[in-house]
């Protein structure tokens, strides 16, 4: 499926380019993260559909997205890999769908997400807020139920988007979601910016 990206995406893809310039001095001193954007998903929901899709397009706009089914190769550890990716990215995409919260390994990696102050932005697909809820099946300690339950309420109560397979236009959710994900990799690289320029000042005084 080929999709465009709207032009107001390709603008903010520019902004980020010249903000990403300012920085590369500073970048380049530094250790190649594993990913910008970080995709949680549940696969047997998404990954042929939906998640699949948005690391494809976010991919071919320049960007590093991470995805298990697209990064991972034969002999990685399963989640010393995930771990790092959760780690070096700027950005995590969660995408709820009908079985996710049956997953531990998706909860413990929006749990993760939430830990890390990463930002997350919340894709409801297929799912309304209000039907996910941590089960408990009495194979999960007190502990990560909580921080499961956690993690998922500071998710449900943050801006997203919404999307209906069945029904919806894929062209233009994967035109919303790119623009999504580009506003808050320019907002989060400008507020890093300012951090530094911030510490470099105070450093001078």
């Amino acid at each position: 499926m080929q999709q465009s990206c709207s032009s107001s995406a390709k603008n903010l893809c520019r902004k980020l380019v010249q903000v990403r310039t300012r920085n590369s001095i500073q970048a380049a001193a530094k250790t190649r993260p594993l990913c910008d954007i970080f995709i949680n998903h549940r696969g047997i929901d998404t990954k042929r559909t939906i998640a699949g899709l948005l690391h494809d397009h976010l991919f071919r706009l320049g960007l590093r997205p991470f995805l298990d089914s697209r990064n991972m190769k034969p002999g990685d550890r399963l989640f010393g890999k995930i771990k790092r990716a959760i780690g070096d990215c700027k950005l995590g995409v969660a995408i709820f769908s009908p079985n996710y919260c049956e997953s531990y390994f998706c909860l413990q990696e929006l749990a993760l997400l939430m830990e890390n102050k990463k930002r997350v932005i919340p894709i409801f697909c297929d799912v309304k807020p209000s039907q996910l809820q941590v089960m408990d099946y009495g194979i999960r300690s007190g502990e990560q139920l909580q921080m499961f339950k956690w993690a998922l309420e500071e998710a449900k109560y943050t801006v997203g988007l919404t999307f209906d397979t069945s029904k919806g236009d894929w062209s233009e959710f994967l035109n919303s979601a790119t623009e999504a994900v580009f506003k808050n990799l320019v907002e989060l690289e400008a507020e890093s910016s300012n951090r530094r320029s911030t510490y470099i000042l105070q450093g001078r005084e």
